[in-house]
């Protein structure tokens, strides 16, 4: 099998569980603020027309169509403004909170720790991620994951944002690396598999929803556990 000297980490989706922190977080807050009186009166609902306007922000956030501080507001806006709430003062209000308490959850994916411990030992571990920069040095704090990488590339700091090929050149020059010893494992086929691909990264799909496609890709895993049997 080649031999890889870098392995190259997403991180939302991939080892940290967002969905779970996210439902946390905004079940926390709606809580707080008592919004089941206030024209939420299901969770559940609110939750998930939010995951769907806010994958619809990052979208255009990774084309660089908007900025982050609009990202972080009107996603909550939009949302509130579906269920009768439109006060964009307490949108950012709520999404300052959410920014802050979120990163704060220690939400692996099961397995997490343990492979990266048994990967630390024979490849040199890196981390690519279009995260905020803030939130996620916040999560890297809390879950203990930190220790395990010796680059982290943000999109804020490289200038682009995955898929974009520039994000994973100067990751890779970051690091010292090139695309024939490394490899890339992300959840998303378009932002972390085929951008690998396309600077002549191989890649690893963790596709833990076992979702059909048919990309052509070097491995693919449901499950972080199952690395140790590919690597």
């Amino acid at each position: 099998m080649k031999k890889y000297k870098h392995i190259f980490f997403d991180l939302d989706h991939t080892l940290y569980d967002f969905e779970r922190s996210t439902f946390e977080t905004l079940s926390e807050l709606c809580d707080k603020y008592n919004l089941t009186d206030k024209g939420i009166p299901v969770f559940k609902y609110f939750y998930n027309r939010y995951l769907e306007i806010n994958d619809r922000f990052w979208g255009q956030y990774r084309k660089g169509k908007i900025e982050k501080p609009f990202l972080n507001v009107e996603r909550f806006h939009v949302t509130f403004q579906e269920f009768g709430i439109d006060d964009r003062d307490f949108a950012g209000k709520f999404a300052t909170e959410y920014v802050e308490n979120a990163p704060l959850k220690n939400t692996l994916f099961p397995g997490a720790h343990e492979t990266l411990e048994y990967l630390q030992d024979k490849y040199i571990l890196h981390l690519i991620t279009n995260g905020f920069e803030e939130v996620q040095e916040k999560k890297l704090n809390t879950t203990g994951l930190r220790k395990y990488f010796k680059t982290i590339t943000t999109s804020e700091e490289a200038g682009v944002k995955k898929p974009d090929p520039a994000i994973f050149h100067y990751a890779l020059s970051k690091a010292g690396a090139v695309p024939e010893e490394s490899l890339m494992i992300g959840d998303n086929l378009e932002v972390d598999i085929l951008g690998a691909k396309n600077v002549g990264m191989d890649q690893m799909f963790f596709n833990i929803e076992k979702t059909p496609h048919n990309g052509k890709i070097t491995f693919e895993i449901s499950e972080l556990i199952e690395i140790r049997g590919l690597l």
